[in-house]
């Protein structure tokens, strides 16, 4: 893949961390682990672009299943933006998830771009954020996570998600600086949900619970992962009423917001049970 001088290529392992340093530097706020998670899910899903070869440009482009993919990262370095750059990573990335229906969470001032290239909006994420601490509830239905079979995680995450996603929830759910939580119904999983540790505060996500008091007490449990004064974020489906409640119950203010986008029929997730989207880098 190439055009004149400039190349654009599969990442290796190590250069996927150059997407997240340039996430850190546009204000995404990245986890620190996260580079290791996202490579699991799909380690041919990360595009650079290079200029006389020095980087200038990057995209995920994670297929998921041969049905579905996601988009994300995709940057390209100030001073070199406006000069076809993009669009030229970004083809390769929808030629690499040919067939797929592609996903991806636009920010607002590229997504007229977006629905240029075939994507419609399903709905709209917003990045609330509030203050950790509080003290973990004294429920017994809240579990670690690491307890939980994880076969029993997988089936109980699969309806969220438009494909199965095993090697990265392995690894998302036991990354260093970082918290899992279950809760259990009648033994069965109701909810999960993870806290990690970011460049500035922490993330919850994703957070999923059959009942608005599950998603309260995991929200809580989670929470207190982080001191009193540390950032939390949660990433919610504005569509969830009792979601966006959840935020504004905990004094949590919006600091950003995206729109959930396809290039095909939308999914068929559980919207009402999804309280903290995962990522918006891969979905």
């Amino acid at each position: 893949m190439s055009e004149l001088n400039f190349e654009v290529r599969w990442m290796t392992p190590s250069e996927v961390g150059i997407a997240i340093e340039w996430a850190a530097s546009e204000g995404w706020n990245p986890g620190l682990h996260d580079a290791q998670c996202f490579y699991r899910a799909d380690p041919s899903g990360f595009i650079i672009g290079l200029l006389d070869g020095v980087p200038i440009a990057v995209i995920s482009a994670v297929k998921y299943s041969s049905t579905f993919g996601f988009i994300g990262f995709y940057i390209v370095k100030p001073g070199y933006r406006g000069k076809n750059y993009g669009p030229l990573i970004g083809k390769a990335a929808l030629a690499y998830l040919e067939g797929c229906n592609v996903g991806l969470d636009g920010v607002v001032e590229k997504q007229l771009n977006y629905q240029s290239l075939g994507f419609k909006m399903a709905y709209r994420n917003i990045r609330y954020q509030g203050f950790g601490g509080g003290t973990f509830p004294a429920n017994s239905a809240i579990v670690r996570l690491d307890t939980v079979p994880f076969e029993e995680l997988c089936a109980y995450d699969k309806p969220f998600f438009p494909a199965l996603r095993r090697d990265f929830l392995k690894c998302w759910v036991e990354q260093p600086q970082s918290e899992a939580l279950g809760i259990l119904d009648n033994g069965k999983v109701a909810g999960y949900g993870v806290i990690r540790t970011c460049r500035s505060g922490f993330k919850i996500g994703p957070l999923f619970a059959d009942k608005p008091e599950y998603a309260e007490l995991l929200f809580l449990g989670l929470k207190s992962f982080a001191s009193n004064d540390s950032l939390v974020f949660l990433d919610v489906p504005e569509i969830n009423n009792d979601a966006v409640a959840l935020a504004i119950r905990h004094k949590m203010t919006i600091s950003f917001e995206t729109a959930r986008m396809y290039t095909g029929p939308f999914p068929d997730l559980p919207l009402d049970r999804l309280y903290g989207v995962t990522s918006f880098e891969i979905g």
